[in-house]
């Protein structure tokens, strides 16, 4: 539960509040929350020793991952013998100076709040469902307040720009992206959000083409259309759009709709990330990536709605 407190509605009426997204700041004041957010979903101190093994296996796997993935034996510097992983997990959110590396831990505790507490009656919980659900939500909620760019979707960490954008856009087409026949572009568009909150530009910009791409050979197939080997996105673009999949009678409300899909997403990708850059190193913006990954993110909605509405 989070309580509008009156310095939270001075502050707001002053202009204190962030309007700009931060990412490599992690404040006192979320870390020490997301602790509070951590214990109260996953166990606290007591119940880290009054469970049996339940609450102490989360804990762990969560820090043993961490500690395999970053090529250590513990976190900080804690001890190996008689390791209480609860304590070792909350000293490393509450220290760590890697705003990355706290991302890492937060990801990896919502991806198991997101699949494991929520489906069982965790701490003996009946509601562990929904105190599960109000951790997500919290989160998210603690990482706006403090104006850091960071968003859990389906127990993955998305760098978020606009909050508009990201609640219009990106959302939408994660939750489409969800059917079966839509995992290969599902993985391809978090990989392509994963790759721009480390900073790989072109990475990003190669994995939204692919989720773009994955999402039209799924429609095809779906629909049994015809589609060359190999095929990139025009070709597949010229399928849909010889299927149907964009009406008639829009390509003369919408002649900007057939342009956008053909050199939007494909043409920035092309020119700045998918071939040679011959002996100059190009570097690919931050805000062409952002807009990219919005445009794969829009146009992928319209192509799965446009679908749908086929019948």
């Amino acid at each position: 539960m989070i309580i509008d407190l009156f310095s939270k509605r001075q502050s707001r009426l002053r202009g204190e509040a962030p309007d700009v997204y931060t990412y490599d700041d992690i404040p006192k004041p979320l870390r020490v929350q997301i602790v509070h957010i951590f214990e109260e979903t996953l166990g606290d101190q007591n119940d880290y020793h009054g469970y049996g093994n339940e609450v102490k296996t989360v804990y762990r796997n969560i820090v043993e991952k961490l500690c395999r993935e970053y090529g250590l034996f513990t976190l900080n510097g804690a001890q190996r013998d008689n390791r209480n992983y609860r304590k070792e997990l909350i000293d490393f959110i509450l220290v760590e100076p890697t705003a990355e590396k706290i991302m890492d831990a937060v990801e990896l505790a919502s991806y198991i709040i997101e699949r494991y507490t929520s489906k069982y009656e965790y701490l003996r919980n009946a509601n562990a469902s929904m105190i599960a659900k109000g951790a997500i939500e919290e989160l998210n909620t603690r990482f706006r307040e403090h104006g850091v760019g960071y968003q859990i979707n389906n127990g993955e960490v998305i760098r978020v720009d606009s909050e508009l954008l990201h609640a219009e856009v990106v959302k939408p087409a994660l939750a489409l992206l969800r059917g079966k026949e839509y995992a290969g572009a599902q993985a391809e568009f978090l990989g392509a959000h994963e790759h721009y909150r480390h900073g790989n530009t072109k990475e990003a910009l190669a994995e939204a083409l692919k989720s773009l791409e994955s999402t039209m050979k799924a429609i095809c197939d779906k629909r049994k259309w015809d589609y060359p080997a190999n095929a990139t996105a025009n070709p597949l673009i010229e399928v849909c759009i010889k299927n149907g999949l964009i009406p008639e009678f829009w390509a003369k409300h919408f002649s900007g709709i057939r342009s956008t899909l053909e050199s939007g997403v494909p043409t920035v990708r092309n020119r700045l990330g998918g071939h040679g850059q011959g002996t100059e190193v190009v570097e690919v913006p931050l805000h062409i990536v952002s807009y990219v990954l919005h445009m794969a993110a829009a146009t992928i909605v319209f192509l799965v709605e446009a679908e749908k509405a086929l019948g």
